[in-house]
């Protein structure tokens, strides 16, 4: 295949991988770390295997840390365990009504989790899932940044420049 074409396929892997980060209905980082292995080992690019080291640790962190901190940052705000199984049960009820359903189902779930913990409490339950969904945020900010790092890196190299 010619080596344009790959570099062409390497980059929209990169954008979409980018555009996944913030849009649940794309593999986000995965995408992006598809790309940068095209890159790699689909042309004769020189790029070094620090950067696949890194990138693909980052993309498994990243994976993690979309689940782990809405649910921490949930207790931060004064949510309990119940918020917290809630989030991760409404995550994962949610992912069948994409694009957008794993996030109203992981902002219900906490919620709905506060509220059966003590239903009297509806300002606690609005705590909790505020701290959701700034968890939310830093793990989307996360996997961004690292998804925008690899882009530059292949384009960087393309260009020669690193």
């Amino acid at each position: 295949m010619d080596i344009a074409l790959i570099n062409i396929i390497c980059l929209i892997l990169l954008l979409l991988g980018i555009i996944g980060t913030v849009l649940p209905i794309l593999p986000g980082l995965v995408l992006s770390l598809c790309g940068l292995l095209i890159y790699k080992f689909g042309t004769d690019s020189d790029l070094s295997m620090i950067y696949i080291w890194i990138f693909g640790i980052l993309t498994a962190i990243s994976a993690v840390l979309n689940y782990v901190i809405p649910a921490k940052t949930n207790r931060k705000y004064g949510g309990t365990r119940w918020g917290s199984i809630g989030s991760i049960i409404g995550t994962i009820i949610g992912m069948f009504f994409p694009p957008i359903g794993f996030l109203i189902g992981m902002f219900a779930g906490v919620f709905v989790g506060e509220l059966l913990h003590d239903s009297k409490d509806m300002d606690k339950a609005l705590k909790s899932t505020k701290g959701a969904l700034i968890g939310f945020i830093y793990g989307t900010g996360f996997s961004l940044v690292v998804g925008v790092a690899m882009f530059l890196v292949v384009l960087l190299d393309m260009l020669n420049i690193i």
